[in-house]
């Protein structure tokens, strides 16, 4: 049995400056651009956490509230939200900010998950986690949610098999 973690330890906060050669035709980040950053962070919390080398095995959706400019500081967080047997769920956010103008706004919020693998690629276990604040605890409880929607979506869990999923459709 591994040694439990606490999210806090796989906290990963990363920073970019949108330079031109990141934007589209109208001075907007591209969403690629973007994508590649948040998939790094979400990443290096991952390895935090496992202590491995991890690939990603998915991206819940992404969607893009807000255009990010030419010249904004791109802020990304990660953490480690909860770990199964090999995979590992993580939160990540993303903020622009135009600093002369002192504006910051939230623009992404997204789930990945990620698998540890060994020296040959093959899943190996990773540290359970333990959650310390009650919105750990939240994003905790709620993955198991998360990760069952993503198998039946993926065809690897049937929807009958998916307790929790049934639970939240269940009435009383």
């Amino acid at each position: 049995m591994l040694k439990p973690k606490h999210p806090h330890q796989s906290e990963v906060t990363m920073t970019e400056m949108v330079l031109p050669n990141d934007t589209n035709t109208l001075n907007n980040l591209m969403g690629g651009r973007l994508l590649h950053w948040m998939d790094i962070c979400a990443a290096i919390a991952a390895q935090k956490h496992s202590n491995r080398i991890v690939v990603t095995a998915s991206v819940d959706n992404v969607s893009f509230t807000e255009p990010i400019k030419l010249g904004n500081i791109v802020t990304m967080q990660a953490k480690v939200t909860r770990a199964f047997n090999s995979s590992m769920e993580v939160f990540l956010e993303v903020w622009a900010e135009d600093i002369p103008a002192g504006h910051r706004v939230s623009t992404n919020r997204a789930f990945y998950t990620f698998v540890a693998v060994d020296q040959n690629g093959r899943p190996i276990e990773v540290p359970p986690l333990e959650p310390e604040t009650p919105e750990e605890n939240e994003l905790y409880l709620s993955a198991l949610r998360r990760r069952q929607l993503r198998l039946v979506l993926a065809g690897r869990m049937s929807a009958s098999d998916a307790t929790e999923l049934k639970a939240l459709f269940q009435v009383t």
